[in-house]
Order: C-alpha cells, then sequence, then structure tokens
C-alpha cells in the first residue's frame, strides 16, 4: 500500500490494514506526522511529541503482534486542546495555561487510549471553547482548509480543520452550544454530541458545566460510531453529571432500513436568515431521505429564537465560577508585576484571558450578581426547561429532527471578529439541543457560496445516538459528500 493513499482511508480500513499487518502503527504514525508538519499553516495543532506518539504506536504494534484484535488499535487520533493530558501540554486555548502540563489524562483521552489509539497532538481551539470560528485563540486562528481566508468554526475549528484536512484520521471535539457540529458544517467533515451525561467530562477544563459534552470528529458517521462506542460510559467516580448508562456499540444498526422513519423539519429552521444556498443543500438532503424511504413530518419547535439569550445568559453563568480558579494562586499564568493580593489577581486575569473570555465572565458575573439573578438567570432557567418540553413534544410526532447546521457557509477571518453579537446569532440551530442536553450531529451535504461545505444536522432523542449514526451512515452510504477532500490536501 502507498503511504500516500493512508490519510485516505476510513478508521474501518485503517484498523484492517493493521490487523492485516499491511502498514505498522508506528509508519502510520508516522505519516500523519510527517502531514502535520507539512500543513502547519493552517494553525490546526498546538503541540505535538514525536517521541510520545511513537512510543504509543509503538506499544500498539506489540499488541497487535499479540493478536489483539481491538477494533481502534493502532489508528491515530488528536485530542481537542481543552482535554488535559500527561504527555502533551493543555492550554485550552489560552495564555491562562501556557505550558501547563497535567498529572493525569481526562477520561476520554484514556478510554481511547485503553483502545489502543495513538495520540498525535493537540488541537487548537477557541480560548475556554468560547467561539464560533476559532479566532479567539491565544495561539493564533485556525483557517478553513477548503478555503484558507474563510473560518473553520468554533470553538472545535482546530479539530474540525485537522480531520477534513487529513492530517489526523478523527479527532475528539467538544459541544457547548454546537462546537462540534458547527465546525463540522463548515469544514466538511462529520462530528456527533451525545446526549449530555453520556461521555465523562472528567479532564475537559470546564466551560458551562451543565452544557459541555464531548464527542468525535471524523469524516463519516461509521468512524464517528466506532470512536463514540470507546469514548462514552459511567465514570460516576469521577464525574457527578455522567450517566449511568453503560456503553453500547454504536455500529450495531449502522445499515438498518429508513423506511418508515419519521423526520421532523421544524419550521422555525427555515425562515428569515438562513441563506438559500444552504437551504438548497437541506432541502435536497431532505429529498434524499426521502428517497431512502424515510417520512417527512412538519414539526414546530416555538421557542427556538429565546435559545440565543437563554444561552448567552447561562453559559456565561457558569463560566463565571468556573473560571474563577484561574487567579494565579494554584496554576497557570501569575502576572510578575503586582502590590498586594488583590493587585494580583486583578493583573493576572487581566493579562492571562483573551477579550471574548471577559466579556463572558463580567455577563455571568451580572446575571448573578444580587438583584438580577432572579430576572435573569432564574428566567434563562425556566425557558431552557420549555425549549426542552418543545422537543419532548416534536419527538411525539417523530423519531429524529433535521434542518440547517448553521445560516450559512463559513464566513471569511476577521468578518465578524468585532462583532460577538453577529457570532452569537451564528449558533440558533444548535443551541436548542444543547439547552435541551439531547444528541446531535452534523454530516456533510453538499455545497454552498464559494464551494463550501454545508452541514445537515440531525437531532435525536435522549440516548438515540444509534438511531442519528445510522441515519446519517444510510445518506452518507447514497451519496459522496463525507468522501470529498478540499484541493491540495
Amino acid at each position: 500500500m502507498s503511504t500516500k493513499e493512508l490519510h485516505q482511508l476510513s478508521l474501518a480500513e485503517l484498523a484492517a490494514s493493521l490487523r492485516a499487518r499491511e502498514v505498522s502503527a508506528v509508519e502510520l504514525a508516522g505519516h500523519f506526522l510527517a502531514r502535520i508538519d507539512q500543513h502547519a499553516g493552517l494553525g490546526a495543532f498546538l503541540a505535538t511529541d514525536a517521541d510520545a506518539t511513537l512510543a504509543q504506536a509503538r506499544a500498539a504494534d506489540e499488541r497487535l503482534a499479540q493478536g489483539d484484535k481491538t477494533p481502534l488499535l493502532g489508528v491515530p487520533i488528536a485530542h481537542k486542546d481543552i482535554f488535559v493530558t500527561r504527555d502533551f501540554p493543555t492550554t485550552a486555548g489560552s495564555r491562562m495555561l501556557r505550558d501547563y502540563r497535567s498529572p493525569f489524562d481526562a477520561t476520554v483521552v484514556a478510554r481511547l487510549a485503553q483502545a489502543g489509539m495513538v495520540t498525535l497532538g493537540k488541537l487548537n481551539c477557541d480560548e475556554f471553547a468560547m467561539g464560533s470560528a476559532n479566532e479567539n485563540s491565544a495561539y493564533g486562528v485556525v483557517k478553513n482548509p477548503w478555503d484558507l481566508s474563510r473560518v473553520p468554526g468554533g470553538s472545535s475549528g482546530g479539530s474540525s480543520s485537522a480531520v477534513a484536512a487529513r492530517l489526523a484520521p478523527a479527532a475528539t471535539g467538544t459541544d457547548t452550544g454546537g462546537s462540534i457540529r458547527q465546525p463540522a458544517a463548515f469544514c466538511g467533515i462529520t462530528g456527533i454530541k451525545p446526549t449530555y451525561g453520556r461521555a465523562s467530562r472528567y479532564g475537559m477544563v470546564a466551560y458551562a458545566s451543565s452544557l459541555d459534552q464531548a464527542g468525535p470528529m471524523a469524516a463519516s458517521a461509521e468512524d464517528c460510531a466506532l470512536l463514540l462506542s470507546a469514548m462514552c460510559g459511567p465514570d460516576p467516580d469521577r464525574d457527578s453529571t455522567s450517566l449511568d448508562v453503560p456503553a453500547e456499540d454504536y455500529s450495531r444498526s449502522l445499515g438498518d432500513s429508513l423506511v418508515g422513519l419519521r423526520i421532523g423539519v421544524p419550521r422555525e429552521f427555515f425562515g428569515e436568515g438562513l441563506s438559500q444556498d444552504v437551504r438548497a443543500a437541506i432541502d435536497a438532503a431532505l429529498a434524499h431521505y426521502v428517497k431512502l424511504g424515510a417520512t417527512l413530518v412538519d414539526i414546530s419547535l416555538p421557542r427556538t429564537e429565546l435559545a440565543i439569550p437563554v444561552y448567552y445568559i447561562i453559559a456565561p453563568a457558569e463560566a463565571s465560577s468556573n473560571l474563577s480558579r484561574f487567579d494565579g494562586v494554584k496554576f497557570g499564568h501569575r502576572a510578575k508585576d503586582y502590590g498586594d493580593l488583590m493587585d494580583m489577581y486583578k493583573k493576572t486575569r487581566a493579562e492571562g484571558f483573551g477579550d471574548e473570555v471577559k466579556r463572558r465572565i463580567m455577563i455571568g458575573a451580572y446575571v448573578l450578581s444580587h438583584g438580577y439573578y432572579d430576572a435573569y438567570y432564574l428566567q434563562a432557567q425556566k425557558i431552557r426547561r420549555l425549549i426542552a418540553d418543545d422537543f419532548r413534544a416534536a419527538f411525539t410526532q417523530c423519531d429524529v429532527i433535521a434542518g440547517p447546521v448553521a445560516p450559512t457557509v463559513a464566513w471569511k477571518l476577521g468578518d465578524k471578529a468585532d462583532d460577538p453579537v453577529a457570532n452569537y446569532l451564528a449558533d440558533i440551530f444548535t443551541l436548542p439541543a444543547s439547552l435541551a442536553g439531547l444528541p446531535g450531529m452534523s454530516l456533510p451535504c453538499g455545497f454552498g457560496e464559494g464551494g463550501m461545505p454545508v452541514g445537515l444536522q440531525l437531532i435525536g432523542n435522549y440516548f438515540g445516538e444509534a438511531r442519528l449514526l445510522n441515519a446519517a451512515h444510510r445518506f452518507q452510504q447514497a451519496t459522496d459528500f463525507h468522501l470529498r477532500q478540499p484541493e491540495g490536501f
């Protein structure tokens, strides 16, 4: 097998090649490390360590030589730099954690390592996962491999860019308000956010604890199913929000017929603000599902437009609490020149945090303050419950919900950098599922303005990941959007 073909293979194909001894884990890791160096200009990776990666690969080769048939053994992966890792620095895209080394691995990282996956390095992200464009990282922007003048989406933009450019066959991401689904859509790959609590949050640098959820990003739904099976499962001793639900084999139902599947189409997702090129691609994808035997059902999610104000009250409130630990005392950045303790706090946080993080901390502190808690935070939590109720009502009429991931394709770098509200509005279609804790995914379904990828969003009922993955897989068996790659990569 030519090494030029390795980065074009799926996870299942790579695993089969490793088991057949057509390629070694060391050769495979070396191939991807070379690609990472070759395309460093994308800004996708923040840290690599060839020695650590090749040591993991050698260990995988030893297991393979002993006949170990673990599905993902020896396959490379890269991790969003929001997951702490022992072998690589963890920055969360912030100056506050420059050069930080964790004494342990996040649960998600550890479980994928137990499955035999080989870590290629850490991926760039918006600072503390706050952003929709990956322009908020303290270590530079990430570029979209389909058009280097455009954003890759955020906050998992390093993950989506790396997978789209085939610098890694798979990556981890986190989704608080759409940060797996939106960058997957912008870069033409597949990504899934499972039901809240399916994947442990232990070792994820916290942004908004009631919303943050880990998930996989890869070329196809089949690849994501393999990854999700290895990532998920209870973690009661280390994550109190981890669900006591056994891990599943999400590949078990791939290929099931879609005849009779009821797909809900929310009218609120197709109103003013949705660009015509995105709508055309989504409409074509829905028509394809009808050909596969599914039935389209008109539904309503009436509180969709309230998702943005609700999210941007709850998430900053939780962020202001979570980020209070970064004060220069125990770990992370500390200002060099200061007078007393209070001065050290102020200067440390002013120097360590970027503008968007400061903005969200201040919003969060405001809505939690005396006199405003009842007016803002408490009301937002009540509406959050009503948004979840809208989904419960919808799922009495349908099995999955489908619509756009974002109102437009990826925009130009810098276009919304000075307009945070415009960035927030881009999350209108992903926020409702996050607030309800539902599983959601993005799969490539066409191309829009400038030849940029368009993502179809599928939302499932609680614990409905297998059904979502099958629906995406059947679509991908009948189309080739997930196989297309940007030129030059």
